[in-house]
């Protein structure tokens, strides 16, 4: 599968490039340059992905360095204040010391993950720098297989993009470490535990609370629920003072609906409270957590797979390919295909264009359409073709009705 940023496919009028070219300063340019310019312009997750991690990286390494200096600082100026013996003394700054050198190992850690993350960036900028116009099938079908490897992730199936992306060297032009990350806090979802996701919100909270996410609040809801789903109502009601309290200013309404739920139980038969019991709302928080996810790293939400079908299919979807009798060529008669384009318009057709149904080829003043006696069109060299080969005889491919050569009327393009 071949996947081309021009409209409706494929280029078969490139112009070639002479060999001598690069010594004429008068050369044309490539007829690929504007397809690159274009195709440059889609690279935006390409490169934000490994950016937003670099970045991410380096927070962390910086609260740690923080947490672990503070420690460090608050301890020796305690020490100074207390009166410590000489061996309490020594042992206060043996701890302090060991606390140092944990420090240490830390953030040798650190530097070599943002190395590693550096390096990533550094890969995919001289990957985009690598792309020439005159040779720019190879530089597409490494991409092709990036947007394989996204796919896949998003499907969760990580080791088959892991293995592809090892057969063709990509490990550093796909984020397979960030779908990593992602996949054990879903997995814990999954079977019903928010302990990993509420601590991914720890570590991004900054970030979250800019762009008002309720994922923190939703999780702790649910972990409300479950609490009383255990008939567990002490608890319950220390959880809510803790961690629900602070959520009243903005979320009280979904607030006081949840809290309900202590009077109510787990096997209410009303509609407005049994259905936080369900199990979809698990998967409601899975949704939830990849939408967070994706808006953190500038992802797309739908896969890259997807929106570059779906850009192609625009171009092609017609009400003509919903029929019945719709060209087994056409994309879009296949019932997978028809569910992608579902949602999209209709493709803006200002001028039509006639395809013989036998050669394929353009109709057009060269080639003009002859009308057969039974409605059915073709187009001249077509017909010209099989009256050479039936002795004069023509014979509709769709309808099996006979005629002569002489019986065709020749049809008009305005």
């Amino acid at each position: 599968m071949e996947m081309d940023s021009l409209p409706n496919g494929n280029n078969t009028t490139g112009t070639p490039i002479a060999a001598g070219a690069g010594a004429n300063p008068t050369a044309p340019p490539s007829s690929n340059l504007p397809q690159l310019t274009e195709s440059l312009k889609l690279e935006h997750q390409f490169l934000r992905v490994p950016f937003e991690h670099y970045k991410k990286t380096i927070r962390a390494n910086h609260r740690a360095v923080e947490k672990e200096m503070s420690a460090v600082i608050s301890g020796v100026t305690d020490a100074a204040a207390a009166d410590f013996s000489p061996d309490d003394a020594v042992n206060h700054l043996n701890s302090l010391v060991s606390r140092l050198q944990g420090l240490k190992r830390k953030l040798e850690e650190g530097s070599l993950a943002e190395h590693l993350q550096a390096q990533k960036c550094r890969a995919r900028i001289d990957h985009l720098e690598s792309a020439d116009a005159d040779n720019l099938s190879e530089w597409n079908n490494t991409r092709l297989k990036r947007i394989l490897v996204d796919y896949m992730l998003r499907m969760s199936y990580y080791d088959t993009a892991q293995k592809l992306a090892e057969c063709n060297n990509l490990q550093d032009l796909v984020d397979i470490d960030v779908f990593q990350e992602a996949k054990k806090v879903i997995d814990a979802l999954q079977n019903k535990d928010v302990a990993p996701a509420l601590a991914w919100c720890a570590d991004n909270k900054p970030r979250l609370k800019k762009s008002k996410s309720k994922l923190e609040f939703q999780l702790r809801l649910q972990e409300f629920i479950e609490l009383v789903r255990a008939e567990n109502n002490l608890r319950a009601v220390a959880y809510a003072r803790k961690y629900l309290a602070p959520w009243g200013a903005t979320h009280m309404k979904e607030l006081q609906r949840v809290l309900a739920t202590l009077a109510f139980r787990r096997d209410t038969e009303c509609a407005t409270y049994k259905v936080l019991f369900e199990a979809k709302q698990w998967d409601y928080l899975v949704d939830q957590f990849k939408q967070e996810f994706c808006k953190l790293y500038g992802m797309t939400l739908e896969p890259l797979l997807n929106i570059y079908l779906q850009a192609g299919l625009s171009a092609l979807k017609t009400p003509y390919c919903y029929e019945d009798d719709c060209t087994k060529e056409d994309p879009l008669s296949q019932e997978a295909f028809r569910t992608l384009a579902l949602p999209l318009p209709y493709s803006k057709q200002h001028h039509s264009k006639l395809v013989c149904y036998i050669t394929k080829e353009l109709m057009d003043t060269e080639n003009p359409p002859q009308v057969l006696p039974n409605g059915y069109v073709y187009s001249t060299k077509a017909l010209e073709e099989m009256a050479k080969k039936n002795n004069g005889r023509i014979i509709c491919p769709r309808s099996g009705v006979e005629c002569n050569y002489g019986d065709l009327m020749k049809a008009y393009i305005s």
